[in-house]
């Protein structure tokens, strides 16, 4: 898993509520487990004027020109605002992994729903929870500033903006250095490698038959 300590991006305003999982990325593309290649169907049914269908080719699709995503003002942004219960519905981990995937690092809004907020963690994609107000400030000033970017600076735990404004936000420890390290699940149990092996040589030797081993 990517590491995030402290980004810099372009941010992109997705003025809408209740963005569900659904939206982000539709069920006819859920058909692999791996985390990449998600990112060219992200918002499809936003992105695209078509109805995209699984192994389409993306390019030539016609585009929805008023999607935030499609304008060119807002091309490689890697930070998303959004609104209110973002990531609601399913509970599909390729929801952010197709953020991730197309180079999404954060998204910010004034709540999420809780299993795509804990799925973000899992994958690297910092969800950071503002009020209302805050959220509001930032739409308005990426709004009127083309090129608008914000820094992120986990370690601090503050979003930074072109003023030099610093807000402040929350997130739960372990969180926080699991991403600040670059460690999802797998990674955590790697890091206890040595005593597992100990564990396995040790059972190994206490009871060679559950190992297929009898002599």
């Amino acid at each position: 898993m990517n590491k995030f300590t402290l980004h810099t991006g372009i941010a992109a305003p997705l003025d809408r509520a209740n963005i569900d999982t659904d939206m982000i990325i539709p069920k006819q593309f859920l058909k692999s487990i791996k985390r990449s290649g998600f990112g060219k169907n992200l918002f499809d049914e936003l992105r695209y004027l078509d109805e995209g269908q699984p192994d389409q080719e993306c390019t030539g699709r016609p585009l929805n020109e008023e999607f935030v995503l499609n304008k060119a003002r807002y091309q490689g942004a890697s930070v998303l605002l959004a609104r209110e219960n973002f990531g609601c519905g399913s509970s599909r981990e390729h929801a952010p992994w197709a953020l991730e995937d197309f180079g999404i690092r954060s998204v910010i809004a004034p709540s999420f729903a809780e299993i795509f907020y804990n799925n973000c963690f899992k994958n690297g994609l910092l969800p950071i929870v503002l009020s209302d107000a805050q959220v509001d400030q930032l739409f308005t000033e990426v709004e009127a500033s083309e090129g608008y970017q914000l820094t992120i600076n986990l370690e601090k735990q503050v979003v930074v903006t072109p003023s030099g404004e610093e807000i402040a936000f929350d997130i739960d420890g372990f969180r926080k250095h699991c991403l600040l390290n670059g460690l999802d699940d797998i990674g955590l149990t790697l890091q206890h490698a040595d005593e597992i092996k100990a564990y396995e040589a040790k059972r190994k030797a206490e009871a060679p038959w559950l190992f297929g081993a009898i002599q």
